[in-house]
Protein backbone atom coordinates (compact mmCIF):
# COMPACT_ATOMS: atom_id res chain seq x y z
CA UNK A 1 0.00 0.00 0.00
CA UNK A 2 1.56 3.08 -1.15
CA UNK A 3 1.89 6.17 1.32
CA UNK A 4 -1.05 8.14 -1.07
CA UNK A 5 -3.37 5.11 -0.78
CA UNK A 6 -2.93 4.85 3.26
CA UNK A 7 -3.66 8.62 3.76
CA UNK A 8 -6.29 8.00 2.14
CA UNK A 9 -7.67 5.02 3.88
CA UNK A 10 -6.88 7.35 6.72
CA UNK A 11 -9.27 10.20 5.81
CA UNK A 12 -11.97 7.13 5.16
CA UNK A 13 -11.37 5.71 8.19
CA UNK A 14 -11.61 9.91 10.40
CA UNK A 15 -15.01 10.38 8.34
CA UNK A 16 -16.65 7.01 9.70
CA UNK A 17 -15.50 8.04 13.09
CA UNK A 18 -16.85 11.21 12.13
CA UNK A 19 -20.62 10.03 11.70
CA UNK A 20 -20.46 7.50 14.51
CA UNK A 21 -19.18 10.41 16.87
CA UNK A 22 -21.98 12.49 15.43
CA UNK A 23 -24.83 10.38 15.65
CA UNK A 24 -23.62 9.52 19.31
CA UNK A 25 -24.43 13.07 20.10
CA UNK A 26 -27.49 12.95 18.66
CA UNK A 27 -28.87 9.76 20.71
CA UNK A 28 -27.46 10.23 23.45
CA UNK A 29 -29.70 11.00 26.25
CA UNK A 30 -27.22 11.54 28.98
CA UNK A 31 -26.07 15.88 28.54
CA UNK A 32 -22.38 15.18 29.47
CA UNK A 33 -22.09 12.29 27.11
CA UNK A 34 -23.69 14.47 24.25
CA UNK A 35 -21.10 17.72 25.17
CA UNK A 36 -18.09 14.65 25.04
CA UNK A 37 -19.28 13.01 21.78
CA UNK A 38 -20.25 16.21 20.02
CA UNK A 39 -16.54 18.28 21.00
CA UNK A 40 -14.51 14.54 19.64
CA UNK A 41 -16.82 15.20 16.40
CA UNK A 42 -15.56 18.93 16.11
CA UNK A 43 -11.96 17.37 16.27
CA UNK A 44 -12.30 15.13 14.02
CA UNK A 45 -13.65 17.75 11.30
CA UNK A 46 -10.08 19.16 11.84
CA UNK A 47 -8.41 15.95 11.53
CA UNK A 48 -10.41 15.72 8.17
CA UNK A 49 -9.50 19.01 6.94
CA UNK A 50 -5.78 18.35 7.52
CA UNK A 51 -5.95 14.78 5.98
CA UNK A 52 -7.47 16.58 2.86
CA UNK A 53 -4.81 19.01 3.02
CA UNK A 54 -2.61 16.52 2.57
CA UNK A 55 -4.07 14.60 0.23
CA UNK A 56 -3.59 17.34 -2.26
CA UNK A 57 -0.01 18.14 -1.53
CA UNK A 58 0.64 14.78 -2.23
CA UNK A 59 -0.99 15.20 -5.54
CA UNK A 60 -0.07 17.97 -6.30
CA UNK A 61 4.16 16.78 -5.33
CA UNK A 62 3.54 12.83 -6.86
CA UNK A 63 1.36 13.04 -9.95
CA UNK A 64 1.01 9.29 -9.19
CA UNK A 65 -0.80 9.51 -6.44
CA UNK A 66 -3.57 11.73 -7.79
CA UNK A 67 -6.78 9.80 -8.42
CA UNK A 68 -6.14 6.99 -6.40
Amino acid sequence: MTIGSQVKQSLANMKAIHATLQELALTSTNEEAQRTFHEAMLQTEQMIAALKGRIATLEREEPQYKGM
